[in-house]
């Protein structure tokens, strides 16, 4: 099954310094039918105004990946971490028993980001924070783990999660492939291009909902890059 959720139909909140789209239900945004895929509860799409930015606020037993693809945006929180995340780089936070943080754009540029939640498979544990370089270069062709509930054996950041979060970056005309458990879930988004999935087009920025695939065939009909979450 494969669900292609345009663009369009997406939640839309403009606050001015934010200017967001909400994949799933969130904040004051509730549809009863898009309330998660498999344990990804929260994507957003958010564009960040320049010298602006979320202040402290708090957050608990989820896991949280940030994938900035123009910009970059600066982490600090109650653990003490401080941290610059840049374009196409990947931040995550665990939120264990608690943990208080902010999010600012200090940049002279507008920052744009997806930001996932992930619904952990163990709550109470300790917070903490990392981020780490993936140079796109790295991922031409080929899907890169950025964030796995196995990080020993995907080297990626680490989320206590049963899930993985991967990117990949296609030229027009390349094609790749994902063998997909059916019993799982997976949500794939490109951050630029239209490409085909199973032979369905999407376009930048829809949101594709796929379980019950042995396989996922993607072929980019112009440059894209991808990002795909595989989950319980």
């Amino acid at each position: 099954m494969i669900d292609i959720r345009t663009r369009e139909s997406l939640a839309h909140r403009n606050h001015g310094w934010l200017d967001t789209r909400f994949h799933f239900s969130f904040a004051d945004y509730h549809d009863p039918d898009r309330m998660g895929w498999g344990h990804l509860r929260v994507w957003n799409d958010d564009h960040i105004a320049a010298r602006s930015g979320f202040p402290p606020h708090p957050h608990r037993d989820m896991e949280i990946v940030t994938f900035v693809h123009s910009g970059a945006i600066s982490h600090q929180d109650s653990l003490g971490n401080r941290g610059r995340t840049e374009a196409g780089d990947v931040q995550v936070m665990s939120a264990g028993t608690g943990i208080t943080h902010a999010e600012y754009n200090l940049e002279d540029e507008a920052t744009t980001l997806f930001q996932l939640w992930i619904i952990p498979d163990r709550a109470g544990e300790r917070p903490s924070w990392g981020t780490r370089a993936f140079p796109r270069a790295d991922r031409s062709g080929e899907w890169t783990v950025l964030a796995s509930g196995t990080p020993e054996a995907d080297d990626a950041l680490p989320i206590r999660a049963d899930a993985r979060v991967m990117a990949a970056t296609l030229m027009a005309g390349e094609s790749l492939r994902f063998e997909a458990d059916p019993a799982r879930h997976q949500y794939l988004v490109a951050v630029d291009g239209r490409y085909r999935v199973n032979g369905r087009e999407a376009a930048a920025r829809d949101g594709v909902a796929i379980t019950g695939e042995e396989a996922i065939e993607v072929e980019a009909i112009e440059d894209a890059e991808l990002v795909l979450v595989d989950s319980r």
